[in-house]
């Protein structure tokens, strides 16, 4: 089975910038969305940043900050961030979704705590 392998999580001061990373374990076909989610403790997982084909698309809560990109020689997916901020404290994941399997991918997760 593959699997997705998040990377790039951490501690960060309000205002600063981290780059979270995406890599499959194996060959994923046919996918058709690249996607960054978030959770906290007791809540939903929140989609953040969407990616199908070039078209990027992000949550209001991240527009101007985030930003989604992929480098398709690496086959990593990336999340940019910047001008973090307290409320962006999560654990992110990535998930990928292959239109010809129906299969959703995810990771592990990656902690990014925004803390002084």
């Amino acid at each position: 089975q593959v699997q997705l392998v998040e990377s790039g999580g951490g501690l960060v001061q309000p205002g600063g910038s981290l780059r979270l990373s995406c890599v499959p374990s194996g060959v994923i076909f046919d996918i058709v969305y690249r996607e960054w989610y978030r959770q906290t403790p007791g809540t939903e997982r929140e989609l953040v940043a969407s990616m199908a084909g070039d078209t990027a698309k992000y949550a209001d809560s991240v527009k101007g900050r985030f930003t989604i990109s992929r480098d398709n020689a690496k086959d990593t997916l990336y999340l940019q961030m910047n001008s973090l901020k307290p409320e962006d404290t999560a654990v992110y994941y990535c998930r990928y979704h292959s239109w010809s399997s129906g299969t959703n991918y995810w990771g592990q997760g990656t902690q990014v705590t925004v803390s002084p």
